[in-house]
């Protein structure tokens, strides 16, 4: 929005200085009336030196015939009738001689020479045009040029604005793959990327509510089979101690769809808890090995062992809560398929942080590295091999790491040959005080 503003300021200007200097010249152009009489002037210093070598008597009759030749309306006039202040006769002895405006919708312009003085020759002239329609065409001409030059910065975006709407408009009746093609002149580029930011952020809800709709609606067939077919059992059952068996496997399945329902419904609101996000800095080094400490009772349970490699001066900025989330399913996600041990580290590259999860369990196929970090994928093979997973720990995982505006990624553990999960998060600046601590 800054370009536009600059823009219009710039275009406001350069239109008002642009035009006022042409106005200016135009008006220079248009000269005052005794201007506008120059040839004439010239003309009548030419016969009033002819008549000043010629007698006082025949002085009048040569004006005369001056004036039938050169189609004239001239006289001569004794100095005595002049009835002028002396500042203005003394005018008539200038080249241009004295310019005299009258009632009769004339000019008449007095000229006079040392040689006839103090008598002088009038000369009758039309008057020129009035020069306020000059004016009046000046003004419409300035407003009309800031209109232009308006007009040449503003049609651009007009333009763009109704590029905009269109893709709205698309968008809105249900075209979800409409996108603005970003032009890099445009005044508005924020705001396009604005709204293709938003568009895909709205596909992939929408993409995510229809998935998890679909999966949810899959998943919950079992536990529903499960209780029907445990409830006609049970009602047909005359065995007291078959019916509490029937019962207890129902209410197992029970909790399995209210395991799975609360998943499901955390998973659906975890997109308005984005804007909740505090970022604060941290020390990685402590704050990873109470991530791996917390995890402790499972790793004993499954006789799992973790490594660390953190260096201690490594400091970032991310949103706490939500980072150990993150890094916490890929823990608990690693000890589900680990053998013996996990390797966790953390590095410094290019201003960017990267945090990898490594286990030697059987590790994802290759095909699948695109997939893993989508809402309610699961490997067939490995399908519930933790008892209660919906395939929502990575997606979650993802989640926390756009909001973090990193990328997260999978593929082979060259060090221990199992899956090896990557998060890369940008390094922001962190106060002095932190990296001293």
């Amino acid at each position: 929005m800054r370009k536009l503003y600059l823009s219009l300021l710039t275009g406001v200007i350069i239109s008002i200085i642009l035009l006022g200097w042409l106005i200016d010249t135009f008006s220079e152009q248009t000269a005052p009336d005794e201007d506008n009489f120059f040839w004439q002037a010239k003309l009548l210093v030419g016969i009033a030196n002819q008549a000043g070598n010629n007698p006082i008597n025949d002085r009048a009759s040569f004006i005369e015939q001056a004036g039938r030749d050169f189609d004239l309306k001239i006289a001569y006039h004794s100095g005595a009738s002049l009835a002028l202040p002396t500042e203005l006769t003394e005018q008539m002895h200038r080249p241009q001689g004295l310019l005299i405006d009258s009632d009769e919708g004339y000019f008449y312009l007095l000229k006079s020479t040392p040689a006839i003085k103090p008598d002088y020759i009038e000369l009758q002239l039309e008057k020129p045009p009035e020069r306020n329609s000059y004016d009046v065409i000046l003004t419409i001409a300035f407003y009309s040029g800031v209109c232009a030059f308006m007009w040449f910065v503003l049609a651009p975006l007009a333009k763009r604005l109704s590029v905009l709407t269109h893709a709205a408009k698309q968008f809105a009746g249900g075209n979800l793959d409409t996108r603005i093609e970003v032009n890099h002149f445009t005044y508005i580029k924020d705001v396009e990327l604005t709204f293709n930011r938003m568009a895909n952020q709205i596909e992939k809800l929408l993409a995510e509510n229809k998935l998890m709709a679909s999966s949810l609606s899959h998943d919950i067939r079992t536990p529903v089979a499960c209780l029907r077919f445990g409830f006609d059992a049970a009602l047909e059952e005359t065995d007291i101690e078959e019916v509490h068996h029937l019962l207890e496997r129902m209410e197992k399945d029970l909790d399995q769809m209210e395991d799975m329902l609360s998943s499901y419904l955390s998973f659906a609101t975890l997109e308005q808890k984005s804007h909740l996000l505090k970022f604060e800095p941290i020390r990685l080094q402590g704050y990873i090995s109470d991530i791996v400490d917390q995890m402790h009772p499972k790793m004993s349970k499954n006789g799992l062992t973790a490594n660390l490699s953190i260096k201690a001066e490594l400091v970032m900025e991310a949103d706490l809560h939500w980072l150990a989330r993150a890094i916490s399913n890929l823990l608990s996600n690693a000890c589900d398929f680990a053998q013996m041990q996990l390797f966790i580290s953390a590095k410094l590259h290019d201003h960017e942080i990267e945090i990898t999860v490594e286990d030697d369990g059987p590790g994802i196929e290759p095909e699948n590295w695109n997939k893993v970090f989508n809402p309610f994928f699961q490997e067939q093979g490995h399908r519930n091999r933790a008892g209660k997973s919906y395939g929502l720990g990575l997606a979650i995982v993802s989640k926390v790491v756009d909001w973090h505006h990193g990328k997260a990624s999978v593929s082979r553990s060259e060090l221990l040959g199992g899956a090896k999960f990557t998060l890369i998060l940008p390094c922001k600046a962190v106060s002095q005080a932190v990296q001293s601590d």
